[in-house]
């Protein structure tokens, strides 16, 4: 379980300073500028989550991450993972860590991708056919075998992310952090990924908590989201209950089979109580909109169902980015 309350992080930049033996003064006494990345923030993940943390850049979501892992120490509030101070116990929380940064990767540039994880595995202390058996279970997950013998500065995005993954999960952590997993990944590969998260969450049972601007990602992955803004939480819960939140409206086209055979008055929004919107309107097909709080679906078809009779119908829910966004 991942613990977390009341974290702040405050970061202090010298000042500089200006004039004549201005770095001479600085060497007796400095002014600096504190800067808040993140205020106060608080949640509790249980084991076998997959939460994703998003927001805009600079919103403190890498810093959540290193204050998590025990890369920094937060200005004040408390983490445990697994009920252990990442900070104070670095190498037995390490231990149940696997953590990737799409940008940055934890693998010897120069060395085969399998040479690497010969080295992961004698720094973790993992016995030798432990590591070549959960690699080799890695590898058939990942589709890595085509290019274990490749130098790492060789490979392409795609192929260096699930090394790195792999890299992550070779000593069996209970809790995954990933930094931007996808970044500039192509559907493919991004599908790939998804494919291993998932299996590493439903039948592996791990925790994982994603952190991307890609919020296919979030959709595909997440059953529950936390977005954060301006380095504060500013929602914690799951994806159906942030759009009812936000109030963004459900987009049904229906297509009927032969003319509309709609009220003079429906076009105005006095049909259905105002409850629906007609948003565009032909001979044979209506684009509505509706807040799913204020009616259900089917509650617009069976008002709509009377004007004739209907072909095919399509609904859309409001696209999650403009949800965001509307957070943000």
């Amino acid at each position: 379980m991942i613990e977390v309350e009341n974290i702040r992080k405050v970061f202090r930049t010298p000042v500089m300073r200006e004039g004549a033996f201005s770095g001479v003064r600085s060497l007796f006494s400095r002014d600096y500028r504190e800067k808040e990345a993140v205020t106060d923030i608080s949640f509790t993940l249980p084991d076998g989550e997959f939460a994703g943390y998003i927001g805009p850049n600079g919103a403190g979501k890498s810093t959540t991450i290193k204050m998590l892992t025990g890369i920094l120490r937060p200005t004040s509030g408390t983490v445990r993972i697994g009920g252990l101070n990442p900070h104070k116990e670095r190498r037995k929380v390490a231990r149940r860590l696997g953590v990737v940064f799409g940008q940055r990767s934890q693998l010897w540039w120069d060395l085969p991708v399998k040479e690497s994880y010969e080295i992961l595995g004698a720094m973790y202390g993992i016995p030798d056919a432990v590591r070549r058996k959960r690699e080799s279970e890695l590898i058939e997950l990942l589709g890595l075998a085509s290019f274990l013998d490749t130098p790492v500065r060789k490979l392409s995005l795609g192929q260096r992310m699930r090394a790195d993954l792999a890299a992550a999960m070779l000593h069996d952590p209970d809790i995954l952090f990933l930094d931007e997993p996808t970044i500039g990944l192509d559907a493919n590969a991004k599908e790939s990924i998804r494919g291993f998260l998932r299996t590493l969450n439903k039948e592996y049972g791990k925790t994982v908590l994603l952190t991307t601007h890609d919020m296919d990602d979030i959709e595909q992955l997440c059953s529950r989201v936390l977005v954060i803004n301006d380095g504060s939480l500013r929602y914690d819960g799951s994806i159906p209950d942030l759009r009812e939140r936000i109030g963004l409206p459900t987009v049904i086209r229906v297509r009927y089979r032969s003319e509309i055979q709609a009220p003079a008055n429906a076009v105005s929004g006095e049909v259905g109580g105002r409850l629906f919107r007609i948003r565009e309107a032909s001979e044979r097909e209506l684009t509505l909109e509706c807040n799913r709080s204020d009616i259900t679906a089917m509650g617009v078809l069976r008002i709509v169902s009377e004007w004739g009779e209907i072909e095919d119908v399509d609904m859309a829910e409001p696209d999650f980015e403009e949800i965001v966004r509307r957070i943000y």
